[in-house]
């Protein structure tokens, strides 16, 4: 993989700011965007800006084939049977809500449980906790290993016959770890075959292979602004054989069939959740992105991840006031990597590393129950993509020693 080559599709990185070039290591918070990804939503702004669907005139069909092809895309990038399996949202947090409003007001009744995990984003959290009480469905979680990996061990403890939704990620946002989904949903499935089973692949789409269909979940969400592609796009695979449990989530425009004095029709899948005029420009976009990535190779752009990893360990070996969240085997996460420098809170090792523009995540990374569980109040988070080089992980430790002789 010619990272060098890569780099020079981004004009992000071309920016100087104080006389000195930006060292991107946040990409699980959003990924940088291609030139290539900018010039196709340029392009229908600029040449077929029409709505979708209900112009009988050249642009507006014009820009439905584009829509529509990405749909397509999408599925073959998924390795999903079929493109009506293929929800376009907002975001993962869009598809997530959805999925949560859409369950809990027909495939959910009083006395069924919902089954998250504490290692979750709060978007695959505080839906199921705040809607549960209102239906009468019980809520639980599963705890996490020292490692910061999913407790499998102690799912048969916690998922029982009455599980009706069991939702997870399969690459944590803090740690990193990456759950075996295939083992994970078949140990569900043995419990409560007919639990709804939803994967949360926000951190995982981006990096590696994946096939919604060979999993055997029902619905699994991501989003196009960590894949290289446009922000305001999410999308959301749901399985057909599991479309029937859903009700629609946003009713008007475009989803509808045929409307009467008392009762309306509706589309089926997949137009059925996508009411109103979408963020057609951000589709198109994402499927320029979508290509830019297939035409790199998942396999070579998670080798990639790994070296940078490797790369990064070797460094943090060095400092011992330095404790690393999740597996220390870099084939075992995600291309991010959480810590804690002792006695510094992680917002001022953010600080300190902004002015020589060294952008890096602070905080609880929407996983506050995670570093609850973990006994820690916040953590400081590096992350990588196809971009990042073994220079960027060079200028991020001459900035971590420059932190330390701050506050020493």
């Amino acid at each position: 993989m010619d990272v060098t080559s890569i780099r020079k599709d981004f004009p992000q990185l071309t920016r100087f700011i104080r006389n000195k070039p930006i060292v991107y290591l946040d990409s699980a918070a959003t990924s940088l965007k291609p030139i290539q990804v900018l010039e196709k939503e340029d392009e229908y702004y600029k040449k077929y800006c029409a709505n979708i669907f209900r112009g009988i005139y050249d642009i507006s069909e014009e820009a439905t084939a584009e829509y529509e092809a990405v749909r397509e895309i999408t599925k073959n990038f998924f390795h999903s049977n079929d493109a009506n399996e293929i929800i376009f949202t907002r975001n993962t947090t869009e598809s997530l809500n959805l999925l949560a409003y859409s369950l809990y007001r027909g495939y959910l009744h009083k006395g069924d449980e919902v089954v998250s995990t504490i290692l979750e984003h709060h978007s695959n959290f505080v839906p199921w906790q705040q809607l549960s009480p209102e239906y009468g469905v019980v809520f639980n979680y599963i705890g996490v290993t020292n490692e910061g990996e999913l407790d499998v061990q102690s799912l048969s403890k916690v998922v029982t016959a009455k599980t009706k939704v069991f939702t997870f990620t399969a690459v944590s946002n803090v740690s990193g770890a990456i759950a075996d989904v295939y083992d994970i949903v078949k140990r569900v499935r043995k419990i409560s075959p007919s639990c709804f089973i939803i994967v949360d692949a926000a951190q995982a789409a981006p990096h590696m292979e994946i096939h919604v269909s060979g999993w055997g979940a029902d619905a699994v969400a991501c989003s196009s602004h960590k894949m290289l592609g446009p922000t305001g796009i999410g999308v959301l695979w749901v399985s057909a054989r599991s479309s029937g449990h859903l009700k629609p989530f946003l009713y008007g425009g475009e989803m509808i069939k045929a409307v009467y004095k008392d009762r309306s029709e509706f589309k089926e899948m997949p137009h059925l959740f996508e009411a109103g005029t979408p963020h057609i420009a951000g589709v198109i976009g994402f499927g320029k992105a979508i290509e830019y990535l297939e035409k790199i190779g998942m396999e070579k752009i998670r080798r990639h991840e790994v070296d940078i990893l490797s790369y990064a360990f070797s460094k943090f070996s060095k400092y011992k006031d330095i404790t690393i969240i999740g597996p220390k085997d870099p084939r075992k996460r995600g291309g991010v990597i959480a810590f804690t420098v002792k006695g510094i809170h992680s917002h001022d090792v953010a600080q300190i590393l902004n002015e020589d523009n060294i952008c890096i995540r602070a905080g609880n990374h929407c996983a506050m129950p995670f570093h609850t569980a973990l006994n820690i109040p916040s953590s400081a988070r590096i992350s990588f993509y196809i971009y990042t080089t073994r220079d960027d992980i060079d200028t991020f430790f001459r900035g971590i020693d420059r932190v330390k002789k701050v506050f020493s």
